[in-house]
């Protein structure tokens, strides 16, 4: 079965300030303790949303108004620290389907294009425009095009980018290797009886 095709995200947004936010911050290493990723999301920024009595701290993630929100606007080199795939998995089984910044750590980036997670970059003007729309109306809708690379919000329109290779992969519907691998199990085979060492 062929991936689908992300060729556009649109949804809320939730602004989380912030430069070098690290892969330690999005996930602790605490929750790591899994066998699989599923429940990871509500552990995302938690050491940033709650204390150490699980009460909740004053964080846009923990408004009301935010709640639901598909996308991140942040800040530069989003993700960088440790190359954690917990990082981007915590995020995306949070609810949230896309992330605009001005950077982001190459390994995160690698992490989060596999999951079908695009992340855009736009510049430090555009992403402070886009973060004051969001604050002063949470109920604003952001359309990421990847196909145009621009983002949307309220009337404006802001040129984003990114790396083109994952842009054609998230277009296309091939963003994750590993999924492309076990659809093609006939023309594994066929390579695997050309190569002498696998053994015939």
């Amino acid at each position: 079965m062929a991936l689908a095709k992300i060729v556009s995200i649109s949804g809320r947004a939730v602004p989380v300030r912030g430069d070098d936010i690290d892969t330690d911050r999005i996930i602790p290493a605490r929750f790591m303790k899994c066998v699989t990723f599923d429940g990871l999301g509500e552990f995302m920024f938690y050491d940033v949303r709650f204390d150490e009595q699980g009460n909740r701290k004053a964080h846009p993630l923990n408004e009301a108004r935010y709640q639901g929100a598909r996308v991140i606007v942040s800040g530069n080199n989003f993700g960088c620290g440790s190359s954690r795939e917990h990082a981007p998995q915590a995020i995306y089984r949070h609810g949230v389907r896309a992330i605009i910044a001005e950077g982001f750590a190459e390994i995160f980036f690698g992490n989060s294009t596999t999951l079908g997670l695009p992340c855009v970059t736009v510049s430090r003007a555009d992403r402070e425009a886009l973060q004051q729309l969001v604050e002063g109306d949470a109920e604003v809708e952001v359309t990421i095009d990847l196909e145009r690379k621009t983002v949307s919000a309220s009337g404006k329109v802001f040129p984003c980018d990114i790396r083109e290779s994952a842009r054609q992969a998230l277009v296309s519907g091939h963003w994750d290797p590993i999924a492309e691998l076990l659809e093609s199990g006939a023309e594994v085979d066929a390579v695997a009886g050309k190569v002498g060492y696998m053994g015939r």
